[in-house]
C-alpha cells in the first residue's frame, strides 16, 4: 500500500486519525483511501485540510465530525452523528445515515444518497444538507441556520422549534413541528434548490419542492399561551 492508503484490518484507527491530523497540505488533491472500516467509530474526525478522503465500507459513530475543508466520501452507510459539528468542506454518504446526521453543523455540505434517520439536521447552524431519500421524525429540530433539501418523505414534527433555517421537501410531510409552516416558493427558493440538487448530483425537478420555514411565533415568550403553541 502507498502512504495514503490504509487498511483498518492492519492499521489502528488511532494511527490513521493521527496521520489525518498532521499537516496534509502536501497531499492536497490526492485521495486518502481507508478500507475495511467495519463500523469503527470516529473515523476522520477533526480533519482540517483540503484533502480527499474515501472510506470504503460502513462506518460507526461521528464519522467526519468537526470536518473542516476536507472532501470525505463514505462508500457505505454511516452511523449516528455523521458530519456532526462540521464547519466546512463536503461529506458524502453513498448509503444511508443513522440518527442526528449533520447535527449542529455550522458550514459545508452534507449529502446523503439514501435515507436519514431521526433528527437529521438537529440544531443546524449554517450547513447545507441534501438527502436523496426520506428523513425520520424531528428532523431539523431547533435548526437555527442553513438549508435542508429532502427529496423523499419526512417523519413527524419536521422543523420543530425552527429558527432561520429553511427546509425544502419534495415528498410527503407526515407532520410539522411547533412553529413550522409551509410557505410559498419564491424565485430564490427554486434557485437554492436547483443549486443544492446540482451539487449533490440529483436530477429532481426544483418545481416539485415546497418550502418550510418558521412562523416565528416562538421568538417571543407569550405568557397567555398556556403552553399551547
Amino acid at each position: 500500500m502507498d502512504d495514503l492508503t490504509f487498511d483498518l484490518n492492519q492499521t489502528p484507527l488511532r494511527q490513521v486519525n493521527q496521520f489525518l491530523h498532521d499537516n496534509l497540505q502536501q497531499y492536497a488533491g490526492q485521495p486518502v483511501r481507508i478500507f475495511h472500516p467495519n463500523g469503527a467509530h470516529n473515523i476522520a474526525v477533526g480533519v482540517n485540510a483540503p484533502i480527499e478522503i474515501d472510506i470504503f465500507g460502513h462506518t460507526g459513530y461521528y464519522t467526519a465530525g468537526m470536518n473542516q475543508l476536507a472532501n470525505i466520501t463514505i462508500h457505505g452507510n454511516a452511523g449516528p452523528g455523521v458530519a456532526e459539528n462540521m464547519m466546512s468542506g463536503r461529506v458524502h454518504v453513498k448509503g444511508f445515515a443513522s440518527v442526528s446526521a449533520g447535527a449542529s453543523a455550522h458550514g459545508g455540505l452534507l449529502i446523503i444518497d439514501g435515507d436519514a434517520s431521526l433528527r437529521c439536521g438537529i440544531s443546524l447552524k449554517g450547513a447545507d444538507i441534501v438527502v436523496g431519500g426520506n428523513v425520520g421524525s424531528f428532523s431539523a429540530f431547533m435548526a437555527q441556520a442553513g438549508r435542508m433539501v429532502i427529496c423523499g418523505n419526512t417523519g413527524d414534527a419536521l422543523g420543530d422549534s425552527l429558527y432561520e433555517a429553511v427546509i425544502y421537501v419534495r415528498g410527503t410531510i407526515k407532520s410539522l413541528g411547533a412553529d413550522a409552516q409551509v410557505e410559498p416558493m419564491a424565485d430564490q427558493d427554486y434557485e437554492a434548490v436547483n443549486e443544492l440538487l446540482t451539487k449533490a448530483d440529483f436530477t429532481f425537478d426544483p418545481n416539485e419542492f415546497q418550502r418550510i420555514a418558521s412562523a416565528k411565533q416562538l421568538y417571543h415568550w407569550n405568557a397567555d399561551a398556556n403552553q399551547e403553541y
